[in-house]
């Protein structure tokens, strides 16, 4: 159900029964996901601890589409290779967490991947003004991070708008994804405020509908919002 509008969805493993990962994963990518996104957290930047490179690595093989690595994780710099090596595709690192963001995301161009730079609700889009044309995302959190299945923070759609003017105003191709809370309820506000990849975990993992129907309702009524 992709079409020219353009927008993602890329389910959050966070949410699926890990009993059965590589099957969750396996499924999501047949439903029609366009990525899948991973949720590293080390119990310091965030206060749970959810899985490192080696689950990583023995999920790959279950899809072909692209890995993203989110990792709420104080000094990632340590961990990025890991991530890549296991088959990352897309590195996502908090601004909140970086010591020296410019490095950083060098660091993860270097190593042949694409480099996302994610913000927590507290955290001013002047905060990423100057590095935005050097990244490929912009990650907007709409819950804080740490949980999974919280409830989305409506001041949050202004904030994507926000980043979508400044990506406007600078003619950049950097997508801005969401992630927290994201539902059929609220899926055509963030793609209307400019969010083009949407991050769900409880609503395709958890839903009472199957993993593609949770999928298409979320991109259906995304695409509602920019109709």
């Amino acid at each position: 159900m992709r079409n020219s509008h353009d927008i993602k969805i890329a389910p959050s493993i966070l949410a699926a029964d890990f009993s059965q990962l590589g099957k969750q994963v396996k499924q999501a990518t047949e439903a029609g996901a366009d990525s899948i996104h991973i949720d590293v957290m080390d119990g310091h930047f965030v206060p749970n601890i959810s899985i490192g490179s080696m689950i990583v690595s023995s999920i790959r093989s279950w899809s072909d589409l692209p890995f993203e690595i989110h990792m709420m994780v104080s000094e990632p710099e340590k961990y990025i290779k890991d991530f890549v090596d296991a088959g990352a595709n897309i590195i996502t690192v908090h601004i909140e967490a970086c010591k020296n963001i410019y490095q950083t995301i060098n660091y993860i161009k270097q190593l042949g991947v694409k480099a996302n730079i994610a913000l927590n609700p507290p955290t001013a889009v002047s905060s990423i003004a100057e590095i935005i044309t050097e990244v490929d995302g912009i990650l907007v959190m709409t819950v804080n991070p740490g949980f999974g299945g919280q409830t989305f923070i409506k001041n949050m759609i202004k904030k994507v708008g926000d980043v979508n003017s400044i990506i406007s105003s600078k003619s950049i191709q950097t997508e801005i994804c969401v992630d927290g809370g994201i539902t059929v309820e609220n899926a055509s506000q963030v793609a209307r405020a400019g969010a083009k990849v949407l991050v769900a975990g409880s609503a395709i993992f958890s839903s009472n509908n199957s993993i593609v129907d949770s999928i298409n309702n979320i991109r259906t009524a995304a695409h509602m919002g920019l109709e």
